[in-house]
C-alpha cells in the first residue's frame, strides 16, 4: 500500500461518524502501540485515539478532515496538511501531520500533527 493510501485512510478515521467504522478503519492503517501526539493530547494505543476522536465528534457533530496537500515521504517519515471543516464546510483548523510510518509500508507508527501556519522567522 502506497503511504498516501495509507494518509487518506487516517484522514477517514477522523471523519467517519460509526464509532465501529471507524475502530475498523483505524485498525486497517495503526500499528499495535502507536501514538498521536498534538500540542493538546497524547494518545497512546488505538483505543486512546479512538476515545480522543469522538471527543472532539462530539464537540463539533458532521465535521469533516480533508487532506489539502500531497503526501510527502522520504525514508518512511510522511508529511500532509489538512483542514477539518464543519458540517457546513467553515474551516475550524488547519495544521500539517508528519507520519512515522511502519517498516510494513502499510501502518503508521506515529503521528505528530501541528495546527496553524509554520511561524515565520523573525530575522
Amino acid at each position: 500500500m502506497k503511504s498516501s493510501d495509507v494518509i487518506h485512510r487516517y484522514c477517514q478515521v477522523w471523519s467517519e461518524p460509526d464509532p465501529i467504522s471507524r475502530a475498523q478503519l483505524l485498525a486497517s492503517v495503526w500499528s499495535a502501540g502507536a501514538t498521536y501526539t498534538d500540542p493538546g493530547v497524547h494518545a497512546a494505543g488505538a483505543e486512546a485515539l479512538l476515545a480522543h476522536i469522538a471527543k472532539i465528534q462530539a464537540g463539533r457533530p458532521g465535521a469533516r478532515v480533508v487532506r489539502t496537500t500531497s503526501v510527502d515521504e522520504h525514508h518512511g517519515v510522511a508529511r500532509f496538511g489538512f483542514r477539518v471543516l464543519a458540517a457546513d464546510g467553515t474551516i475550524l483548523r488547519e495544521g500539517m501531520d508528519i507520519a512515522f510510518i511502519a517498516a510494513d509500508g502499510a501502518t503508521i507508527d506515529r503521528i505528530v500533527g501541528f495546527f496553524g501556519s509554520l511561524v515565520q522567522s523573525e530575522r
